[in-house]
């Protein structure tokens, strides 16, 4: 019993030793992982911050001869990106307009048909396209918008290739937010005799709307950098436009016409930073509302 007793403390201490070794690995493949994050959001902030000022958010990006004048004599560069800001913000609601209502129906129909055979093929196509380039829906929207409906690049046509890259997320989404809600609420809804459309539009929807806003928030984080889709659709604008039948600027085509030139490098700091701001503040609100407004059993 004694030889037992002395060997307790030894594997005690040995497992203990164990533990803290994991840990400690696991930590430090943590930091390592992260690392390359804090490094990419330090240069931003250091080589963007410079040119954030009022000019920024309210004028259009300048001209070439404005950029190199200001950089040979050491200025900050003049204009702004509020041409590339309201067009994408045009664009993204333009896209939230058409994508919101389609995917919020075909979230709730594959949720009260998940059986059916026309529920997997919708299934399935959503899986494929939220695997899709963005570059091919781009293309998409370019033969069946700018060469059959506008004649031409515009407005709308960007905000129907970014909203065929909304659908899968949000679709997927609202089903699974469908799924937590229980089932009692809508059993009991449907005992007192209220219409099967109210019941959707009064009681499931209003129950698991977090999960709604939280699918739609990410999936605008997620259009709201892409490039490839808006070089086929909405080329890109000097000037502000709010016409849906007209090129339209974004930020993110700026960002692509700035790097092309070498005198505006700073205002791709100062682009990217803006953008980096804006999805990561739309994440954090679509955290919040989960955290706040979560459904719970």
């Amino acid at each position: 019993m004694k030889l037992q007793n002395r060997n307790i403390p030894d594997r005690s201490s040995w497992r203990d030793t164990r533990n803290k070794l994991f840990l400690g690995v696991v930590v430090a493949l943590s930091i390592i992982t992260v690392l390359p994050i804090f490094l990419i959001l330090w240069k931003l902030v250091k080589e963007g911050i410079g040119q954030i000022n009022l000019d920024f958010f309210t004028k259009v990006a300048p001209d070439s001869m404005e950029a190199m004048t200001a950089v040979n004599n050491r200025e900050i560069i003049p204009g702004g990106i509020a041409n590339g800001i309201t067009g994408t913000l045009f664009m993204v609601l333009l896209a939230s307009v058409i994508a919101i209502p389609f995917s919020i129906l075909g979230g709730i129909f594959l949720y009260e048909h998940p059986k059916g055979w026309y529920a997997r093929l919708i299934r399935n196509l959503t899986d494929i396209l939220q695997g899709v380039p963005s570059i091919v829906l781009g293309l998409i929207a370019y033969i069946w918008i700018v060469k059959g409906v506008t004649k031409g690049f515009s407005a709308l046509a960007g905000a129907v290739a970014l909203a065929i890259m909304m659908l899968p997320l949000i679709i997927r989404t609202t089903e699974e937010t469908m799924k937590m809600i229980p089932e009692t609420l809508k059993e009991a809804a449907a005992a007192l005799g209220v219409p099967y459309w109210k019941i959707i539009l009064k009681v499931m929807i209003p129950t698991g709307f977090s999960g709604l806003m939280t699918g739609i928030l990410l999936s605008v984080s997620r259009i709201l950098g892409e490039t490839a889709p808006l070089m086929l659709t909405a080329l890109g604008s000097t000037m502000i436009n709010f016409h849906v039948g007209k090129p339209t600027s974004a930020v993110p085509l700026l960002i692509w016409e700035f790097y092309n030139n070498p005198n505006m490098v700073q205002l791709i700091w100062s682009s990217s930073l803006f953008l980096m701001g804006f999805v990561l503040t739309l994440n954090i609100i679509a955290k919040r509302i989960n955290s706040r407004f979560g459904i719970r059993n």
